[in-house]
């Protein structure tokens, strides 16, 4: 049995009376005042994103206007530690991680980013994330260029100076090296909405998408 599959065994009291709920506060954050403008003819992008469990992360940016693919993984190790049992051993230096492949005439690395930040985790949480703790659930950012990282470190900045969390941004900023993950994982909460860890922790990430960002959201 899997270290997810306990988990929801050991939620499902909760998740029986508590399901409803919110599981983390959405915080209102200003827009990037560093980014990249829209590009002028239609493209494809990647960016690559940590913040816990990412069956949360993909669910929310498969929903994000401009997003043509999301695929779950592991970045921040080495290729023959890229599996879910080697990762969740938490001596890998990996991160459960997602791919976002968008398009970026339609959508900025900036407002992805304050999608990442608002509503998709918890950027203050230090190497866990709600129930899931470990380095493999820690908040990065993993850049593919030049670009992204001076718009990922400059957002950060930002954000930690007008103090719009109770806490400081702990996300880190690391290059990109992303090791797609099991077929299973891929699309987990589209294909398990019932799913006590789902319906706890990760529909309602999409639930505040759809409030704070309609312009942005999108049904699948």
């Amino acid at each position: 049995m899997s270290r997810h599959s306990f988990r929801f065994l050991a939620l499902l009291p909760l998740v029986i009376t508590m399901a409803c709920n919110v599981a983390t506060a959405t915080v209102s954050i200003p827009d990037p005042a560093v980014d990249a403008p829209l590009a002028a003819t239609k493209g494809e992008q990647t960016a690559v994103l940590a913040g816990g469990c990412f069956w949360g992360i993909e669910a929310v940016f498969e929903h994000v206007k401009g997003v043509n693919d999301v695929r779950s993984g592991y970045c921040g190790g080495a290729a023959i530690t890229a599996h879910y049992e080697m990762v969740s051993s938490d001596k890998t230096g990996h991160a459960e991680s997602v791919s976002i492949k968008y398009d970026p005439s339609k959508i900025s690395y900036g407002q992805l980013l304050k999608v990442f930040f608002s509503v998709a985790h918890d950027p203050t949480q230090l190497n866990r994330q709600g129930p899931d703790t470990g380095t493999q659930y820690r908040s990065a950012i993993f850049v593919t260029n030049e670009e992204q990282r001076r718009i990922a470190r400059a957002y950060i900045d930002q954000l930690n100076a007008a103090q719009v969390f109770d806490g400081p941004v702990v996300t880190e900023v690391g290059s990109a090296v992303f090791y797609e993950a099991e077929p299973y994982h891929q699309d987990y909460a589209a294909h398990h909405p019932d799913q006590p860890y789902i319906m706890r922790y990760d529909l309602p990430k999409v639930a505040h998408l759809k409030s704070q960002f309609p312009n942005l959201y999108r049904a699948r």
